[in-house]
């Protein structure tokens, strides 16, 4: 991917120093206990595999991340779907555990402490439901963004899950760990780069890189999504009617599914994400895909359907916003 690509699509700096303080400015505003998100957590079969969603709280974003490309009227009316406002909406944190005859792997580990405060409660809830961070074999990292990969490492520098082995994409390692980062890419992505490579910098002699196509253990295979981040992947899971884990590759389970060729503030090449988020939902639509969302209302089970020209995000147990 090219630099002007990078740049061309990237937003504003005020957008992003926007988002990035939300995390003090606007814990007082969190609209959800914290303790909604012990309750059991849900789980399902997929093949020979059973997987768990548990909560790492929310984070809230702005309207113009969500979606800069809205008209006003139109902003509104989601915003209203959503229960959030111009300043922010409180955005799930999804994360999948998957459990094997062999492994306990997580897909990404949250914020942990190192970004908002209503988010960071994916070891408590670990812990509530009688899993050890100790017990986790393999991390899957789907990207290197503060949500996902945050909670890498405590404030001492000690390893969250430390018996883990962890999975990341090549592209995205090499994007974030290039020495040149700060020269070659534009100024609102030099904050993410700190807590990318801080993350995946204390887990190098632990780390196996992988590229589309590859399996992460056998059934469960890495699926490119890239343009959220160069390097971004989806997992796809055999057995059943299927399962793909989306992660950021459809951000929101409204403004995603509805309004798929709309620009999504921190995708890095925008127009690759939009090709390929819409490249996925005519897919997961047609063959009605079991769908776990990263960042959509919790759980995050569900599956698309075709809605006009577009599409729509079913839940498994409720109602489509």
């Amino acid at each position: 991917m090219s630099h002007a690509a990078i740049a061309a699509d990237i937003l504003l700096d005020e957008n992003r120093r926007q988002f990035l303080g939300l995390g003090l400015s606007l814990a007082a505003l969190s609209l959800l206990p914290k303790k909604l998100f012990a309750a059991e957590a849900p789980s399902l079969k997929q093949g020979a595999f059973d997987i768990t969603v548990f909560s790492d709280g929310f984070i809230n974003l702005p309207a113009s991340i969500i979606m800069p490309e809205a008209g006003e009227d139109e902003r509104d009316a989601i915003l209203k779907r959503l229960g959030g406002t111009i300043e922010a909406t409180p955005t799930p944190s999804n994360i999948p555990l998957i459990r094997t005859a062999k492994d306990l792997i997580l897909i990404d580990v949250g914020s942990g402490d190192n970004f908002q405060a209503t988010a960071g409660l994916l070891e408590t809830n670990l812990k509530l439901a009688g899993i050890d961070p100790a017990e986790i074999t393999k991390v899957v990292f789907t990207h290197a963004h503060p949500d996902h990969t945050g909670a890498t490492v405590r404030k001492d520098g000690t390893l969250r899950y430390p018996n883990a082995d962890y999975i990341v994409s090549e592209r995205e390692w090499n994007f974030w760990a290039d020495p040149d980062f700060d020269s070659k890419y534009p100024k609102p992505l030099h904050a993410f780069a700190l807590g990318a490579k801080r993350d995946l910098f204390a887990v190098k002699d632990r780390v196996r890189m992988v590229k589309a196509g590859d399996d992460i253990v056998t059934g469960i295979r890495v699926l490119d999504t890239a343009g959220h981040t160069p390097g971004h992947i989806s997992l796809e899971f055999d057995g059943g009617d299927g399962l793909i884990i989306t992660a950021d590759a459809a951000t929101n389970g409204v403004v995603s599914f509805e309004h798929p060729a709309w620009k999504f503030g921190f995708d890095t090449d925008q127009e690759l994400g939009i090709r390929n988020r819409v490249k996925l939902m005519d897919r997961v639509a047609s063959e009605k895909t079991m769908l776990i969302g990263y960042h959509w209302a919790y759980s995050g089970l569900g599956h698309a359907e075709r809605k006009g020209d577009a599409y729509r995000y079913v839940p498994l147990n409720g109602k489509p916003l």
